[in-house]
């Protein structure tokens, strides 16, 4: 054998080599790579002889390659070239469909890259998968109107399938495989979700690129579902759906615990929610890290936004303990944090709610808010043991003072989203059934004049809120509004400005409040307690006045 480093053809050199694994170029087995043949078959032949050889690389030189799906094997790395454009078929019938459970909502789906109990794969290169996902989609028949726009999802609203299941989604899945490596590849216009590695072990993706229109519906970015040991840095997502979004689901088989996930070093534009964990919660997410990255929106309508930049939920009767989120830089994200536990009970033969608890996030600087944030569960079942510490939030929302004393509803099954209550009574925090909840060196500022408290809890027991500061409400309104809280304590901070009401308490449960060494200079009534409120319910000392 010839001991030259490239394969001359008539129009590439290909390596022999890339590093110490031999090249299979799907030249050689017919690929034309002329973006009008369909090069499947060249493709997946590559992938196999590189597979029955031990172990190797399908490697696509420049070009454009029309296919269908193809198939990862074991000890394969699918590399594509700078210039090469692995272009997916918008012919439905061929991708073929890879099956789950039968009686599965995602059964009989179909993928431009699939790959199942492979190990050691990988997608590399600085090339591009493309699925041509708008040949799935057509137009809506209206856009959404100026009232919906705070509210509505755009997908909803701007553009639909063209048929249920009629499109190849996720565009990459790999499931149940162990040590997987997608790096440096651009993945454009996903039909539906774009990456999903689903109940994999040891997986690292690094250096990516996704580009999906805004308008299209379901194009999540990354989607690591019953994981473990996952690593995603580096990357460059914009979307027309969730970021990077962890599911705890398995239409494949035995449901695992998600976990042992990192995220760091990100840039992430969509126009649903930044990093989330959910709606998928029928099992646990444990051992999750997000931190030092960007979670933006250029100037874009409202219903075109990040919905929230953190959604945690938990919905489906599995639970969350341990997640850590640091070093986050938000712009123009509708709500930059939404804590949510419900009993939507999906796969459950009877609703029961999970738990949701160990939430840890630092470091957030937020600006061009425009919805409340809030931590939220159910009656009888509390989030428990969230710390929120050094945030900064600025909200452009601009409410009204009849919002303060709305009934929120309690959605108990909805889908969680963080507009799902409403406008909230408070503009900078709502916290309702939760426990063990601290609050520290955290500013939250309207940047214009907003009647609502700054902070506003309803049944919340263990409440500790350090250095608390923000915009003064006005006339009439406290600044922070308990209601019906126990157990909670006011320490290190300083009322602003345009104070009236420094603390109010209500209901009759509320019990064991202090407030010590605080300065309320600049408020008018550092504390209002209502009737119902037992009389020894609230202790002061040591505050200035």
């Amino acid at each position: 054998m010839s001991t030259a480093p490239f394969i001359h053809s008539s129009t590439t050199a290909i390596p022999r080599t890339v590093g110490n694994k031999r090249c299979h170029s799907v030249h050689e087995f017919g690929a034309t790579g002329d973006g009008a043949t369909l090069d499947t078959m060249a493709i997946q032949a590559a992938i196999d002889a590189a597979h029955e050889a031990g172990g190797g690389i399908a490697y696509l030189p420049p070009g454009r390659y029309l296919s269908g799906g193809i198939e990862l094997r074991t000890n394969v790395t699918l590399h594509l070239e700078a210039g090469a454009t692995l272009l997916g078929s918008t012919d439905l019938s061929d991708y073929p469909a890879h099956a789950g459970p039968p009686a599965h909502e995602d059964a009989n789906q179909r993928h431009l890259i699939f790959a199942r109990g492979a190990e050691n794969i990988a997608i590399s290169g600085l090339g591009t998968v493309d699925g041509q996902g708008q040949a799935f989609w057509e137009p809506a028949d209206r856009p959404a109107t100026p009232t919906e726009e705070l509210w509505a999802d755009v997908a909803t609203h701007d553009w639909k399938p063209v048929g249920d299941n009629d499109r190849p989604s996720p565009m990459v899945e790999l499931v149940e495989c162990r040590n997987v490596r997608v790096e440096g590849v651009t993945l454009l216009n996903s039909p539906g979700w774009t990456l999903r590695p689903i109940a994999c072990d040891t997986v690292m993706i690094r250096g990516i690129v996704i580009r999906n229109p805004i308008h299209g519906i379901n194009t999540d970015g990354i989607d690591p579902t019953a994981c473990q040991n996952v690593l995603i840095a580096d990357c460059d997502i914009e979307t027309g759906d969730d970021a990077i979004c962890l599911k705890s689901e398995n239409p494949y088989g035995p449901l695992r615990v998600t976990s042992n996930i990192t995220v760091t070093n990100c840039v992430l534009s969509c126009c649903c929610n930044g990093f989330k964990l959910g709606t998928a919660t029928r099992g646990g997410f444990e051992n999750i890290t997000f931190s030092n990255s960007v979670i933006y929106n250029r100037a874009v309508p409202l219903n075109q936004r990040v919905i929230a930049g953190f959604a945690i939920e938990m919905v489906d009767g599995g639970w969350i303990d341990g997640v850590s989120i640091a070093n986050i830089r938000m712009q123009n994200v509708r709500t930059p944090i939404f804590i949510r536990l419900g009993n939507r009970g999906w796969g459950q033969p009877i609703p029961t709610p999970g738990s949701l608890r160990g939430i840890k996030i630092s470091g957030v600087h937020a600006t061009g808010a425009i919805l409340t944030s809030s931590i939220t569960g159910i009656p009888g079942r509390p989030v428990e043991d969230v710390t929120l510490s050094d945030i900064r939030i600025e909200t452009d929302e601009g409410g009204e003072r009849s919002w303060t004393d709305a009934h929120v509803p309690e959605e108990v099954a909805s889908y969680p989203e963080a507009r799902m209550f409403g406008r909230l009574p408070a503009y900078g925090m709502y916290i309702r059934h939760a426990r063990d909840v601290r609050l520290s060196d955290v500013d939250i500022r309207s940047t214009v004049p907003d009647p609502r408290p700054l902070l506003v809890t309803d049944d919340v027991e263990q409440l500790s809120l350090r250095s608390l500061t923000g915009t003064g409400p006005g006339p009439g309104t406290a600044l922070l509004d308990l209601r019906d809280t126990r157990d909670g304590s006011l320490q290190g901070s300083t009322a602003p400005h345009e104070t009236d009401i420094y603390l109010r308490v209500s209901g009759g449960s509320s019990a064991g409040i202090s407030m010590v060494g605080n300065d309320l200079a600049r408020a008018s009534t550092p504390l209002e307690v209502t009737t119902e409120v037992p009389p020894d319910a609230v202790r002061c000392g040591g505050n200035l006045h």
